[in-house]
């Protein structure tokens, strides 16, 4: 046995949990094989260190024993008390192996959910609560989860008398040769419920519908999720609830686009307001704003009011666009029209007029 202290072995403090003892030895495991360090002439002395110290350590009886003692009596015999290290790194390098009696029965966390929530852009710039319908695995009511009916409970197997495997040997010209697997009656479980749940049919859980509140702050972006902690489906054995993950979508919008926290849009302008300039009232996605348009604004020019688009997260707060569009009159009426080909006439653009050539223009301001 190992001189060395176990925990120091294994780098792990005392207080560590059973989990933490076992990623510890993986990863040594793994990094001391002495397949891995070929050339390392200490590699399986230390990878012997490595399995005697996660012996101990890994069975809470004999760890006991060594954090009271210092040693543990016995601990000579090689991997005693069914306990084998090799079975972690089995399943290290090729990710399965017959499960144990303590895996069987170990607390299992529900399963986590997804959930796609739709908003408008005016929620996304003030923030709004939604209430979601999630159908999702509960405990059974009628058993509480044991999957039996009240008043019984799960038995030892009979087929493999609890040990959930089942053996079989084969004769071959090289030798004995011996497969373990899942026992079939109770699907490696060890235990089978004679007399099921009638509403739960022994599973131990059913399905429901819940209604649950969604607090989505302002500023999120399309394709954001939400997590909703232990609002998932329920665990089994005591296991924790899984998380429910809300993913948001947000729904086109008839007159804006938006760019993070930026809004885009358009709006149509007269001639002589892209002449003459002007402030029209504008409806922003907030509320009214005033839209300054200055003279001589052309078709195309975009104009920007500061602070009125989206907020972001961290409450930063974007700006709004307006591109202007200019719309030519129709069907003017006779004063309209004469009005116009005199503002015409005055440019030299009257119809059936030309504008003079420049030279025209210059010998004209000589004389």
């Amino acid at each position: 046995m190992a001189s060395r202290d176990l925990y120091e072995i294994l780098g792990v403090a005392r207080r560590a949990t059973q989990e933490d003892i076992k990623q510890a030895y993986r990863r040594l495991a793994r990094e001391n094989h002495p397949d891995v360090r070929r050339d390392d002439p200490h590699a399986t002395e230390r990878f012997k260190e490595i399995n005697e110290a996660y012996q101990i350590l890994s069975d809470p009886a004999k760890r006991s024993q060594y954090d009271r003692y210092g040693r543990v009596v016995g601990d000579a015999e090689p991997f005693g008390g069914g306990i084998n290290p090799f079975d972690d790194l089995f399943d290290f390098f090729f990710g399965t192996r017959t499960a144990t009696r303590a895996d069987r029965e170990a607390p299992e966390r529900g399963a986590d959910l997804r959930h796609g929530l739709e908003i408008t852009l005016e929620e996304v710039a003030s923030g709004t609560e939604k209430r979601l319908k999630v159908t999702r695995l509960e405990t059974c009511p009628a058993c509480f989860g044991t999957g039996a009916e009240r008043g019984s409970g799960r038995e030892r197997c009979p087929t493999c008398d609890g040990t959930g495997q089942m053996r079989h040997v084969q004769r071959t010209v090289l030798g004995t040769m011996t497969q373990i697997g899942p026992c079939p009656e109770c699907r490696g479980e060890g235990t089978y419920i004679p007399r099921p749940c009638r509403q739960c049919r022994g599973a131990g859980q059913v399905e429901a519908e819940r209604e649950v509140t969604v607090s989505v702050p302002a500023g999120i972006e399309d394709g954001m999720h939400l997590r909703l902690a232990g609002e998932g489906e329920a665990g089994v054995r005591g296991g924790g609830r899984g998380d429910l993950f809300v993913v948001i979508h947000v729904a086109p919008h008839p007159v804006f686009t938006r760019r993070r926290r930026d809004l885009f849009c358009e709006t149509e302008i007269s001639t002589t307001q892209a002449a003459l300039g002007d402030e029209i009232p504008f409806k922003a996605l907030d509320g009214e704003v005033t839209l300054t348009v200055p003279p001589g604004t052309q078709p195309g020019t975009t104009l920007t009011v500061r602070g009125r688009g989206l907020p972001d997260l961290r409450g930063a707060r974007g700006h709004l666009h307006v591109t202007v569009k200019v719309a030519i009159p129709r069907n003017l009426t006779a004063e309209q029209r004469a009005l116009l080909e005199e503002f015409a006439r005055l440019r030299g653009e009257g119809r059936g007029g030309r504008r003079k050539p420049i030279i025209k223009k210059v010998k004209d301001l000589l004389q």
